[in-house]
């Protein structure tokens, strides 16, 4: 059985991350299969859609325990776009709508007389060094699509950021083995490649995404 879990609950860019993780050459399982998380060495939740679908269909699913249970458990964890804003507690999302509470903190919509979604390029600039963007050069590009973003109760959980019109918000979030952007590494080009491989790499050879001062 493949140790990398790609979780299948209807994502719209699902097969655009298969297709950036098989790039890795790395074979991963794509299910809905709640169990298969149990033996996982490291796990990726995607996404694109809106926040009250996304959690009825991880809730319909049996897989928000499991997704809970996985991140607690301290293996290699990575979501992408919706699958970051799920992690939060709250989403503001078409009213309010409970999330997995994995990180403390709110997805909140961009203000008003911006133009939403925020779709395109931009620069994400990292706070600090981490594995899994080495050899990813500072301020590259990455793609994004969103109208919402996190508010994250504990500052330090964001790694990276990005600026929209003079609004500044997490564009990458990190905590232990887990790391979840809220751009799409499968749409980025080289670099989001990149990210995908170093991620892949080094959870499955050190079992560890976390920087090695807190990797012990």
């Amino acid at each position: 059985m493949p140790d990398v879990v790609i979780v299948d609950y209807g994502a719209g860019n699902l097969r655009s991350v298969v297709r950036a993780v098989a790039h890795a050459g790395v074979e991963a399982r794509v299910t809905a299969d709640p169990r298969a998380l149990e033996a996982a060495r490291a796990v990726i939740v995607p996404g694109v859609g809106a926040a009250a679908d996304t959690m009825a269909n991880l809730r319909s699913g049996g897989l928000i325990e499991p997704i809970r249970d996985y991140v607690a458990s301290g293996r290699p964890f990575l979501g992408v776009c919706m699958g970051m804003q799920a992690l939060f507690d709250l989403s503001e999302e078409g009213g309010e709508h409970e999330c997995l509470g994995v990180l403390p903190g709110r997805i909140v919509r961009f203000p008003a007389g911006l133009t939403v979604p925020h779709m395109g390029w931009n620069t994400v600039r990292l706070r600090s060094s981490h594995p899994v963007f080495e050899d990813i050069e500072a301020d590259s590009y990455f793609y994004f699509v969103h109208s919402y973003y996190a508010l994250p109760a504990a500052d330090a959980v964001v790694l990276g950021e990005t600026e929209y019109n003079r609004v500044q918000f997490p564009a990458v979030v990190a905590r232990d083995n887990l790391i979840a952007t809220q751009f799409h590494p499968e749409k980025s080009g080289t670099d989001g490649l990149r990210l995908y491989a170093n991620f892949l790499r080094l959870a499955r050879e050190r079992g560890s995404i976390a920087p090695s001062t807190t990797a012990a």
